[in-house]
């Protein structure tokens, strides 16, 4: 605090000596010890006080802090996108009700399987020259309008056996 060397301290020992004199000398120390003593006491108090007020100063800052991220968390959380989708998910899910009538008429319906019809001649035409174009062969529904012209002549009894075991 004081730079104060050994050399000093000597000069006001002198002269304390010299103006207090060697029998009052011991008391006059003893009383600047203890107010030596309060002064530091009061110090580390006032130290103390000090960092005490510092770190709650910093919890408030930090409590601040914590509450305004809170916050926009909630913030985020009301409106957030993710939490539309898993509660359109949670929805998709639940196996129990179905979402709206159509698809509950759809479930109630007893479904009755069928078996396709027989492939014809013109079946294998079309196939045969999907194959050729390198085409995959696309399953459509056929609407049924004026009938085409017939060109074609039926492949032969050898070539459907063939067509039916592949």
């Amino acid at each position: 605090m004081f730079d104060i060397g050994w050399s000093e301290l000597v000069v006001i020992a002198v002269v304390a000596l010299i103006a207090i004199g060697p029998k009052e000398l011991p008391g006059v120390l003893r009383m600047v010890g203890q107010w030596m003593g309060k002064a530091r006491k009061m110090a580390s108090e006032f130290q103390g006080q000090f960092q005490e007020a510092m770190r709650e100063a910093e919890m408030a800052d930090l409590k601040k802090s914590f509450d305004e991220v809170r916050e926009a968390a909630t913030g985020i959380t009301s409106g957030n996108i993710m939490t539309s989708l898993q509660k359109d998910v949670s929805d998709a899910l639940q196996i129990d009700k179905p979402v709206d009538a159509q698809v509950a008429s759809a479930v109630d319906a007893p479904v009755t399987p069928t078996t396709p019809a027989e492939p014809t001649p013109e079946t294998f035409v079309e196939a045969e020259a999907h194959a050729a174009a390198g085409e995959a062969l696309a399953i459509t529904n056929e609407v049924k309008g004026e009938p085409a012209p017939q060109d074609v002549t039926p492949a032969q009894p050898e070539a459907l056996k063939d067509a039916r075991a592949s």
